[in-house]
């Protein structure tokens, strides 16, 4: 018997599960899949405590799945991090941890196959994790991740266009420099301000568009534009718990960025299980 690293037999997992990207047949994925028109449900904040409280569960039961497939996003936040000069990277810090929001419900998509599975079965692993690649609505899925990806690129673009206006466009000294700018100057009060208002825009955005429609995907052989109907109309109807719902996941992603974005090993896995069970309570 061979023993293989734990990235070795990750690797190993990826390769074969890439091979059939897309291959399962709608009949055999959705066999039992509800095709009438979603329906909508008014949530409360009862509904979200609801939902942390099975994501936790998720999370207890697979934890340790569930952080290998985590670590994946520290580690290439801290890869990214090293890229260009450290004064350069600095004001992009933050607007990369919080944007990190923007793209999440695209990056626990693994975290939602997870849930979908535990449903049938107690016993879930890592490769019913990978298996979300195996599904026939791969391609609307990696479409509208891609769509929060440019949401997300766009986001920073204007982040570093707030900072150059204001404090910039020369980079920060030092940290201790920039902090200090950041909170007493008025051109990185204002810096703050923009930046805040402006993200909370892109935010409304990227959970308007995602928050049931990724779910929604895994869940029901629907089209694109039906899953991103649905996710605005659920919006609508229940403005208040999902504004809170961002707010907790935006906490949590800055939170557990703390240290060094070892912290979202833990909070992604958590937020994305919690995701499928509150999409649960939304659509019927």
């Amino acid at each position: 018997m061979i023993i293989r690293s734990p990235i070795e037999w990750l690797w190993s997992a990826l390769g074969a599960t890439g091979q059939s990207i897309g291959s399962t047949q709608t009949a055999d994925y959705f066999p039992a899949a509800d095709v009438a028109t979603p329906e909508i449900r008014r949530i409360t904040s009862d509904d979200i405590r609801l939902a942390l409280s099975k994501g936790f569960d998720d999370f207890a039961v697979n934890r340790t799945y569930a952080i290998t497939l985590a670590l994946i996003y520290p580690v290439a936040g801290l890869l990214l991090a090293t890229i260009g000069p450290h004064g350069f990277f600095l004001p992009m810090v933050f607007p990369l941890v919080s944007g990190f929001a923007l793209v999440g419900p695209f990056a626990a998509i693994w975290f939602y196959e997870m849930s979908r599975r535990r449903e049938g079965s107690d016993r879930v692993t890592i490769l019913d994790a990978f298996g979300v690649l195996r599904s026939p609505q791969i391609a609307p899925i990696a479409t509208l991740g891609f769509i929060l990806i440019l949401l997300l690129r766009t986001w920073l673009s204007v982040a570093r266009l707030i900072y150059d206006i204001t404090l910039g466009p020369l980079p920060p000294l030092s940290l201790g420099t920039f902090i200090h700018d950041s909170l007493l100057t008025p051109q990185g009060l204002a810096m703050m301000i923009l930046g805040v208002g402006v993200g909370f825009l892109f935010a409304v955005v990227s959970l308007g568009l995602s928050l049931v429609s990724f779910p929604l995907l895994l869940d029901r052989p629907v089209t694109l534009g039906v899953a991103i109907d649905t996710a605005i109309a659920a919006f609508r109807v229940n403005r208040k718990p999902i504004l809170l719902w961002g707010a907790i996941v935006t906490a949590g992603l800055i939170l557990g960025s703390i240290p060094f974005l070892l912290g979202l090993a833990v909070v992604l896995p958590v937020l994305g299980h919690s995701t499928w069970h509150l999409y649960r309570r939304i659509v019927k």
